[in-house]
């Protein structure tokens, strides 16, 4: 079945977190889309109610899109950490606190690890789906996944999250201490933000 294609104009971003806002307007940049935020227009967070990362993106998606009567791209994405059973995962913000300190986020994740002794495993994958939804409700959602492991203490100050805690395989240093345009090319968001293009944006 045929996907359906963003036309060009306005397009919302639905979160609330500038960086993550940020990182997907970026990547936006070069394909002509005129983004701007949930938060610019002043939309409301819903509450994320669902139970995998495919169902929360889409729902602010969707959300974003009918209250702002503009097509809207939601991202939800999360750590998952193989000795604890893929926690953080859906819940990786909530983790972080009412105040989003993804500081203190990092050291529950160690510390719940920690628990688990030292030979529990430190495999961890970082995961993002990006939902695109117009006001009829029609939803198109891709996945991006990147495998690697989870390092303590963490490292580097670049990117947001849980990126100086995860060092993806194949390189020795973190998403924290990559140059941005190095972590765009290569993180879950940068995979699941490559399978939309193709399926939903004419570009030439």
């Amino acid at each position: 079945m045929a996907r359906r294609q963003f036309e060009g104009g306005r397009l919302v971003i639905a979160s609330h977190n500038p960086g993550k806002v940020r990182e997907i307007a970026e990547l936006l940049e070069p394909l002509g889309a005129e983004v701007i935020s949930a938060g610019d227009l002043g939309l409301p967070e819903p509450e994320e109610t669902g139970t995998t990362f495919e169902a929360n993106a889409e729902l602010k998606a969707l959300a974003a899109a009918q209250a702002a009567n503009l097509p809207a791209l939601a991202d939800d994405s999360g750590f998952c950490v193989d000795a604890l059973g893929g926690d953080p995962g859906i819940y990786s913000a909530r983790w972080a606190g009412p105040s989003k300190d993804f500081r203190v986020a990092m050291e529950k994740v160690h510390a719940a690890m920690a628990e688990k002794g030292a030979d529990a495993p430190d495999g961890a994958q970082f995961v993002c789906v990006l939902a695109l939804a117009w006001p009829d409700g029609h939803i198109e959602s891709f996945r991006g996944t990147v495998d690697g492991r989870a390092v303590w203490p963490p490292r580097g100050d670049r990117g947001f999250g849980y990126d100086p805690m995860f060092q993806p395989e194949d390189d020795t240093r973190t998403f924290g201490e990559m140059e941005p345009q190095e972590k765009h090319a290569r993180s879950h968001r940068a995979r699941a933000f490559a399978q939309l293009v193709d399926a939903c944006f004419r570009r030439g």
